[in-house]
């Protein structure tokens, strides 16, 4: 609410609704409005910007267990959850989580032996699609393994991320299967970024 405002005048796409905040992040008091709001949802990314507070991990725990349907977990959505995974693991829709690897060692994953099969041993683990970003992007569900040949350094920036959460939750909400939307929104993503830096430098 504390934003609204300004976000109703800056962004002219989206249908934006106001939700109860304390000191900028969510209050337990949106979960009865986002609760109504879900059943008439086909997909849903939550975590972007929301910061961490007990009420952002209210929030997202909320989604978690009334979403019938896929959830992307981006950002801080991961971020609050890294003392609560048994909420991912008791989860039966399709989750994709989108760590780069500060993100992906909180939540439990672990790079000894190299990204694939730390991203795989962490989906099957937690029972998620795991996307985890950076050079050559991994996407698996703990039995199929995509890697993504495209991107380029010039798209480790800030807002990077936010961007192909939204392309993957895009394609979920045009009926794309969970492993498929994250490997296709990861090209996607990708291909985009290398246009840009070979039109305008990374």
């Amino acid at each position: 609410e504390s934003i609204y405002a300004i976000e109703a005048v800056k962004l002219n796409e989206p249908v934006v609704f106001p939700l109860p905040d304390e000191c900028g992040m969510l209050s337990i008091q949106a979960i009865p409005q986002i609760l109504e709001r879900l059943s008439r949802m086909d997909a849903v990314l939550i975590g972007c910007g929301l910061g961490q507070s007990s009420g952002t991990l209210a929030v997202v725990q909320t989604v978690l267990e009334n979403f019938e349907g896929p959830v992307v977990l981006d950002a801080d959505g991961i971020n609050v959850l890294s003392t609560h995974k048994d909420i991912l693991r008791g989860r039966t829709n399709p989750t994709i989580l989108t760590p780069h690897a500060v993100e992906f060692q909180r939540i439990g994953g672990l790079l000894d032996n190299g990204r694939v099969s730390g991203a795989v041993e962490l989906a099957r683990e937690l029972g998620c699609i795991v996307l985890l970003k950076g050079h050559e992007t991994v996407i698996t569900d703990g039995e199929t393994t995509y890697i993504n040949p495209t991107g380029n350094p010039g798209m480790a920036a800030g807002g990077s991320g936010d961007v192909l959460a939204g392309i993957i939750v895009s394609l979920l909400g045009q009926g794309i299967t969970a492993l498929e939307a994250a490997a296709c929104g990861a090209w996607l993503h990708g291909a985009a970024g290398d246009i840009c830096a070979a039109e305008i430098g990374q």
